[in-house]
């Protein structure tokens, strides 16, 4: 990691984050007063039982969804409750999200896919599309649509556009669910790459291979979240995934 970035500098912080959903007469507290932070050079494994609020959670992050109460920063910045104008324009420039449906348009080539997102920001791209994909090892696969490739190759697509413009925090929702052992250590070691040059790196997972590579592990909970320790014997990487 160059040496001018520190670990010690905070990323990504959410303060007190609630979410409530109401449907009729039903209401539903998804998230509980959640506090986190991720510095810079960072992994974070965030973890917990189907329906705990996981990506709930993530949507808050990116700015996808606004929080019922408290509030998220970027870099200092607070992306929570500003108009989605706002929010967009925060998102493109700072935070790069890798969805569990991939975030690839079908209709366009895997470099027009990286093209769009970069167009989101105004100036030069950090890297050009034919680059980026020649980091994830698709550098042959350049106008491919998304129904022409592979599993492992859509999950390593879709990463090239979360890192299109070199965001300061990567986002991630199952980025490996769907993949196979040899693929999804692919995928791991290309995020953890990414935070190694300094990026702050969150990743909601079921996978207890991703629970491995992270620094920290937050485990949330009925919609409440408590830090534990990064597990590294199986056992303990299975029990904190359930």
């Amino acid at each position: 990691m160059p040496a001018s970035l520190s670990y010690d500098e905070d990323v990504l912080t959410a303060r007190e984050l609630y979410r409530f959903y109401r449907a009729g007469e039903e209401e539903t507290l998804a998230l509980r007063g959640v506090s986190l932070r991720v510095r810079r050079g960072e992994t974070v494994a965030v973890v917990g039982p189907s329906g705990a609020g996981k990506s709930t959670l993530l949507a808050c992050l990116a700015g996808l969804d606004e929080p019922s109460g408290g509030e998220v920063r970027v870099d200092g910045v607070r992306i929570s409750h500003r108009p989605e104008t706002e929010r967009a324009r925060l998102r493109a420039q700072n935070i790069g999200v890798l969805l569990q449906s991939r975030n690839l348009l079908p209709h366009l080539t895997v470099r027009d896919n990286i093209r769009l997102a970069q167009r989101a920001v105004r100036g030069r791209p950090a890297a050009a599309a034919g680059e980026l994909l020649e980091q994830v090892g698709l550098g042959q696969r350049t106008h491919a649509l998304p129904r022409q490739l592979s599993g492992g190759e859509l999950a390593r697509a879709g990463l090239a556009v979360a890192l299109a413009n070199s965001p300061a925090v990567l986002l991630a929702d199952e980025p490996t669910g769907e993949l196979d052992g040899e693929t999804e250590q692919l995928v791991l070691r290309m995020v953890r790459e990414r935070a190694a040059d300094g990026c702050a790196v969150l990743i909601v997972t079921h996978s207890a291979e991703a629970v491995r590579v992270a620094d920290r592990v937050v485990v949330l909970d009925d919609g409440r979240a408590h830090e534990a320790s990064a597990p590294r014997e199986s056992q303990e990487v299975g029990d904190v995934c359930r």
